[in-house]
Formats: structure tokens, sequence, C-alpha cells
């Protein structure tokens, strides 16, 4: 009974949030000053001939019942909730018409989660492992270098280093490309080893701008933990102090680091915006900013609905597992 209080508990949370997120992410363009249809329907008359403004007036209804923009707002909100949560169908694009809003975010997804994933885990991995050592050993001089560098790399936001790197190695040593272009296809070993020539630099970026907030953390966890008494009577037992470091620190201190690598990879799927532009590199982050910048509200929608379903989930699943890896937590 308590284990089924706990999970329609955390369901109602998961779903309300959902739901609100997509009604924000539904509202919010509404106030946007561009209206996708006139825009579109501009570029159509900048490239044809004259036409009547009956046919123009017939093809912006045409166009608005296309794009889901005809009816009142709340008929509006109603076909877009039950068309996403039934068929997961977002529509069309209103700035790459016809193209499919899915269509996009399927090609725009593995670049952004290739990215991301990949730099995610790399600079968690390196950040607590250095941040163990620091915190466990803080009289090293190697840890006191370590926990330097990272106060120093920490306050850095991620696209500063991704200018610096694209100064440096684009520009001073031209060693890697500006604009993203991958060669051969997929899935051949050229196509693979352009893609990770093209995503090194946003990965370098992305690395170095994050590993200094795990590092600092796990230094001040794994210091903390090694001064409780459970970790004193270990070493006064006389147990090794690599086992007291992996099995009595680590395994304490990683808990709260697993918890919120989880969230990580759940904002995985809203991009990294700034390194993708300038980069250009083709993932949902520059897709976000295209929608933006050309007030298209499916574009919108579908890529940040797909955010909110990832953090979303993402923190449920971390609800139902964080019992099973720590023992002292109770379900509630």
């Amino acid at each position: 009974m308590q284990l089924a209080v706990f999970l329609a508990g955390r369901l109602v949370s998961y779903i309300l949030v959902v739901l609100t997120g997509m009604t924000v992410v539904f509202i919010v363009p509404r106030f946007l000053p561009t209206d996708p249809v006139e825009a579109l329907l501009a570029r159509m008359l900048a490239n044809a001939q004259y036409m009547e403004p009956s046919a123009v007036d017939a093809m912006r209804r045409s166009l608005s019942d296309a794009f889901g923009l005809s009816g009142t707002l709340a008929a509006q909100y109603g076909r877009f909730m039950l068309r996403v949560l039934f068929t997961g169908d977002f529509g069309p694009s209103l700035s790459m018409y016809p193209t499919s809003v899915n269509t996009l975010v399927r090609q725009a997804l593995p670049w952004t989660v290739g990215l991301l994933g990949t730099s995610t885990l790399i600079a968690w991995v390196a950040g607590n492992t250095i941040g163990l050592l620091a915190g466990y050993r803080p009289q090293r001089r190697l840890s006191r270098a370590f926990e330097a560098i990272a106060i120093v790399l920490y306050p850095i936001p991620y696209y500063i280093f991704s200018l610096l790197l694209i100064i440096l190695f684009c520009y001073v040593w031209p060693l890697f490309p500006l604009t993203t272009m991958v060669r051969g296809s997929a899935p051949s070993a050229a196509w693979f080893g352009s893609v990770l020539y093209n995503s090194f630099l946003p990965g370098l970026s992305l690395v170095v701008g994050h590993v200094g907030w795990w590092l600092i953390s796990m230094k001040a966890l794994s210091s903390a933990i090694a001064e409780e008494e459970f970790v004193q009577y270990a070493r006064l037992r006389g147990v090794a102090d690599r086992r007291i470091m992996i099995h009595y620190v680590a395994r304490n201190a990683l808990l709260p680091q697993i918890t919120f690598l989880a969230l990580q990879i759940g904002l995985i799927f809203s991009g990294a915006i700034i390194t993708e532009i300038l980069f250009s590199y083709p993932g949902l982050g520059t897709l976000i900013y295209q929608a933006v910048t050309q007030g298209d509200y499916n574009l919108m929608m579908g890529t940040i609905t797909l955010s909110i379903f990832a953090v979303a989930s993402a923190t449920l699943v971390v609800d139902l597992v964080y019992p099973l890896l720590d023992p002292r937590v109770r379900l509630q």
C-alpha cells in the first residue's frame, strides 16, 4: 500500500509538470510579435506574380488551417493537446513548410544527444574522479592545483570557451572547421570520423565549461565524508586506504552527483544553444534558435515540449531509483 501511494504521488506530479509545461509552451509563442502565416505568405508573394486579394485571403485561411492556427485560442489549445498526447504529431514546421516538426527533430536529435551526452559523461567522470582524489587527500600539491584550476574555470560560461577555441583553432591555427561539414554517408568510417572531427571543439568547450563544477562539488562532498565517524573507525580498524576512499567515501559522495547527472541528462534535449550556434552545429539548440527567430510556433512547441518530457522523465526516474541507491531513504 505504501509503495502504491508513493508511485501514485510521483506519477501525478509527473503528469501535472508535463501538462503545465506544455500549456506554457503553447501560450508563450503567441506573445511574439511575428505572425508565421503572414511571414510565409510574404515570402510566397515575393516570389510570385500579382494575386487577387481574394486569392490571398483564401491562401491565408488555408495556411491557418494547415498550421493549426484557425479558430479561437481555446480551440487551438485543445487540438494541440489532443494531437500531441495521442499521436505525438506537432504538425508542419511553419518556417520550413511542408516539412513536419517531427522530421526536423529526428534529424537534429542524434547530433545533440551525441554531443551533449558524451561531453556530459566525460565531464562527470573526470570531475568526480579528480574531485574525489582532491577531497580525500587535500594536502597533496596536485589536489590543491586541481582545486585552484577548477575555481578559475567554474565561473566562466561555457560559451566563452567556445569563442576562445574558435579564435585559437579556427583562425590562429586553423586545425578545425568553423562550420560543421560532415563528409561521407552514415554509418561509414569516413562519416563517423568526420562527425568526431566536427564535434571535437564544441564538445571540448562543454567539457571544460562543466568539469569545474563537478570537481568542486565532489571535493566538498568527499572531504566532508572523509571526516565522518564511520570513516575514522574504518581507519582505526586498519582498512586499506584505497578501500576506504572507494567503498566508504566515494559511494556516499556519488549519491547526490548521480541525482544531478540524471537531471543534466534530461537537459540534454534542450541543446547547447549558444555553442551550437557558434559552431553551426545541426542540433536541437540551433533548431530552437531558428524557431524563435522565425516565429515558428509548431517548431518551438515541438523542441521545447521534448525538453519538458525529458527533464520530467529524468526527475521521475531519479525519484523512483534513489531509494534503491541509498538504503537510508525510505518511502514516505
